[in-house]
């Protein structure tokens, strides 16, 4: 793949640009991280497919890639804001278990399935409750410099200071109306201002508490990413990567927040996937139709299958998922791993297929446009075991984990049908077709002899 050739669209200027990394051949790259107070659904997943889209499509560069992903264990109010309960202890009320045995829950089943998609580790798991310190000093930055006030029930951010703060999201903050965003106090010199610290009030319960200025308190939500970027990463870097939701409130506080106690620009270029939805509707843990991927095993399909339908698509499109959407999928994904298995049988399928390789690259660099790469791999001529090599390094959809492994048993059973049809004992040949049904493989009978593949 050549240098300086991948274009991607960028929030921070609303255009598309050729990407240029601020160090050469490196790359640092923050991925907003789920809120681990529940089962995470397929509306997360989809945002870390497109990501690890463009974390190999950067390695496939060339680049080495330094990447965090944060883990929010505290402060993400259920408002996604300033007001609510803390995100953590409703999952602790509602289970019955204390945040931080809520928090482990949920971060081992995240992983869990981050690893079923084949998905690439990010370097870094970061942790918010590991920061507690840097948010402090971040925190006390930006009151040394003028840009907080205190209020009864926390620190809050003056976005006044902070002039370019509309022009991330194009805000229209003169009509931005109180409570539009959050639930407007009268201690807040704006609507739009947002607390870097809660403090815990009397009545209320919060488990996970530090001391800070004299009272027990919580970072908020927004801090932790600018903390855990400059701890991390340093203070500008290549690529932060979320959804479209974090656009005019979660990464527009991360920017204000940074910039103004850093005094440097916090990522260079900004990438935001579009939602998933289910029936029309945004799928989301608060509306309650939101599959797990252990719902879509329960329905036979494999979280590959799933990657596999999130790649179809194009990460700014929003796309509406359903079970009918999902078996199209599949059937692809399966077509693909028995070309492969016919591969596997053809002694003479070892080269490459360079223009094939090269029209997806092409694909990938026009802004990671995945749809036109599969369409690339599904016209594919001369396939070859070097070609699906690198269409499975570049996509990781597990198409080279099973082939060509098929049990010794099955083995043996297509020996004998191959013998019995050339006896043409038809009834035997039947007889063992349906008992490699039976162990997932079908046979294909043609003027070469028998070709098997995968079932399903």
């Amino acid at each position: 793949m050549s240098a300086n050739k991948l274009k991607l669209y960028n929030t921070l200027g609303h255009k598309m640009e050729t990407f240029t990394p601020f160090n050469a051949g490196e790359v640092k790259i923050y991925t907003c991280g789920p809120t681990v107070y529940s089962q995470p659904h397929i509306g997360n997943f989809a945002a870390y497919i497109y990501w690890d889209l463009l974390v190999r499509t950067l390695k496939a560069q060339g680049y080495g890639v330094k990447r965090v992903l944060n883990l929010t264990d505290v402060g993400h109010l259920t408002s996604d804001a300033d007001d609510g309960e803390d995100k953590l202890e409703k999952g602790a009320r509602q289970t019955g278990k204390s945040v931080w045995e809520v928090a482990e829950f949920y971060i081992d089943k995240f992983l869990e399935d981050y690893k079923a998609l084949n998905l690439t580790m990010p370097d870094i798991l970061a942790r918010a409750t590991d920061y507690i310190p840097e948010d402090i000093e971040l925190v006390d930055a930006l009151t040394a410099k003028g840009y907080t006030y205190e209020t009864r029930d926390g620190v809050y951010y003056d976005t006044a200071k902070f002039p370019q703060y509309a022009d991330f999201a194009r805000l229209d903050l003169d009509n931005l109306r109180a409570g539009a965003r959050v639930e407007f106090s009268s201690e807040k010199h704006n609507p739009s201002d947002f607390a870097v610290w809660k403090f815990i009030q009397p009545d209320e319960k919060h488990e996970m508490r530090w001391d800070y200025l004299g009272r027990p308190g919580y970072p908020g939500w927004h801090l932790e990413c600018s903390t855990i970027i400059h701890t991390e990463l340093g203070e500008t870097i290549d690529i932060h990567t979320g959804g479209v939701d974090h656009i005019p409130v979660h990464h527009t506080n991360e920017i204000a927040q940074s910039e103004a106690a850093f005094e440097k620009k916090l990522a260079r270029y900004w990438l935001h996937c579009n939602h998933l939805t289910s029936e029309g509707q945004k799928i989301s843990k608060s509306l309650g139709n939101g599959y797990t991927l252990a719902d879509l095993a329960e329905q036979g399909y494999s979280p590959l299958d799933f990657k596999m339908w999130v790649l179809q698509g194009h990460y700014q499109s929003e796309r509406d998922f359903s079970l009918e959407n999902l078996e199209a999928a599949r059937v692809r994904r399966l077509n693909w791993r028995n070309r492969i298995a016919k591969c596997y049988q053809n002694p003479n399928t070892i080269g490459g297929n360079t223009d094939a390789i090269d029209e997806i690259i092409e694909a990938l660099n026009d802004n990671l446009n995945s749809p036109k790469a599969f369409a690339v791999v599904d016209a594919a001529p001369n396939d070859s075991l070097d070609f699906w090599q690198q269409v499975d390094h570049l996509f990781g959809l597990g198409l080279m984990d099973d082939a060509p492994e098929i049990t010794p048993e099955a083995k043996q059973l297509l020996v004998e049908r191959q013998a019995a049809r050339a006896k043409k004992d038809f009834a035997t040949s039947d007889r063992l077709r349906d008992e490699l049904l039976a162990q997932n493989i079908t046979v294909i009978d043609g003027p070469d002899g028998q070709i098997w593949q995968y079932a399903r």
